[in-house]
């Protein structure tokens, strides 16, 4: 997995773009080349319903998702899914320089990203299709599948809270304050000196912003046992979130409006 996701940070937009036509380019053809015959399917169809908790690695952050499809025959599934993650930005990477503070309350510092003013998280919904290769599917053990989905991002921006150092009325005695970004306290912000760490979780949640979009995924599906109640599959490929407006995750940009990421997905459920 960390070779994947070392391997995807090195890609140019490019490249990643290229990809993506060409999967999708694939998806079309799919639909003619690579759909078997449907004599018979709906009349042995040993199970008709799956549900899939997953959970999803890519090239900017992980999410955790759930999938709800119908078994239309043995090539073809439809689904809807619901998935919540994270999205970071390139130039994101933590750090901690291990400070005890002697105070009242004595604590160590904690990891903090340098530079970052606002957690981005997403909740995604849509839709997908699945289909098989082989027209022999049913009697594999390991199905390969080429999937797509398409549907409507709804991120959700926090303000990403520091704890800085501070001097009392100028003078040698420090305090602790917990404080996101502004103009007002920028130099101290962006002073890597005075960083005490990162702040708990909890700061910013009252805060939330709203960033619509839209995204998209294509990937190849390994499932195993397609006759066998329990699911086990893992999935690869490409996905990309677009917002309406460029993202401020960072003080120094850049800030873009779009995440492309190669992902690697763990599926475990059940069929009905």
């Amino acid at each position: 997995m960390c070779i994947l996701l070392s391997f995807g940070a090195m890609l140019q937009p490019k490249l990643i773009l290229s990809f993506f036509f060409l999967c999708f380019a694939l998806v079309v053809s799919a639909q003619y080349t690579i759909q078997p015959k449907p004599i018979g399917e709906s009349t042995s169809l040993v199970f008709t319903q799956e549900q899939i908790f997953d959970i999803r690695a890519h090239t900017h952050g992980m999410s955790f998702g759930y999938t709800k499809a119908q078994i239309n025959t043995w090539y073809k599934t439809t689904y809807t899914y619901f998935d919540l993650g994270s999205l970071r930005n390139s130039r994101e990477h933590s750090q901690n320089f291990k400070f005890f503070n002697q105070g009242i309350f004595r604590e160590s510092s904690k990891a903090f990203v340098y530079g970052k003013k606002n957690s981005l998280y997403a909740l995604r919904a849509g839709i997908g299709k699945r289909r098989s290769f082989s027209e022999k599917a049913r009697k594999k053990n390991v199905i390969v599948g080429l999937n797509y989905e398409y549907g409507v991002t709804l991120g959700l921006l926090k303000p990403y809270y520091l704890k800085l150092t501070r001097f009392i009325d100028g003078g040698a005695e420090q305090q602790i304050s917990v404080e996101k970004y502004s103009e007002e306290n920028r130099d101290l912000f962006l002073d890597e000196t005075l960083i005490f760490g990162g702040a708990e979780f909890r700061h910013g949640l009252s805060e939330l912003k709203l960033r619509p979009g839209v995204h998209g995924k294509i990937g190849m599906n390994f499932a195993w046992g397609n006759v066998d109640r329990m699911i086990k599959a893992i999935e690869v490929g490409i996905m990309g979130d677009i917002f309406l407006s460029s993202v401020p995750i960072m003080v120094e940009g850049p800030n873009r409006p779009y995440f492309l990421n190669l992902y690697l997905t763990v599926q475990l459920g059940k069929r009905t």
